[in-house]
């Protein structure tokens, strides 16, 4: 079933999640691999991470409720932990990349 998308929404999600499709997949396949094993680049990444992807890739009118959740949910995420103000090198490696696992790089330009 599709959702109804605002607008607001829609242009609120595609500006904090500033990671194109491909480079987001590539951070979640990077982020997956280990010494020991590989994970399937379709199953790399965290679950959220991965529906961010899926939804970069879909249009507005194909997006579920599911879908507008979980894009809520990011940009909640991303603009709670990334006030106007903060220096984008303030949080650190591990702050910076919780935000790449859901498509937001904070030293990447405006």
């Amino acid at each position: 079933m599709t959702a109804q998308v605002s607008t607001e929404l829609w242009d609120t999600f595609h500006s904090v999640v500033n990671m194109t499709s491909r480079e987001l997949q590539e951070w979640l396949s990077v982020q997956a691999a280990g010494q020991e094993s590989e994970v399937v680049p379709d199953q790399a990444g965290a679950p959220l991470g991965r529906h961010v992807l899926e939804i970069l890739g879909k249009r507005r009118t194909d997006l579920t409720e599911d879908d507008a959740q979980v894009m809520r949910r990011v940009c909640e995420i991303v603009e709670s932990q990334r006030a106007d103000h903060r220096d984008p090198q303030a949080g650190g490696a591990d702050w910076r990349h919780g935000l790449m696992n859901i498509g937001h790089d904070p030293l990447k330009p405006a």
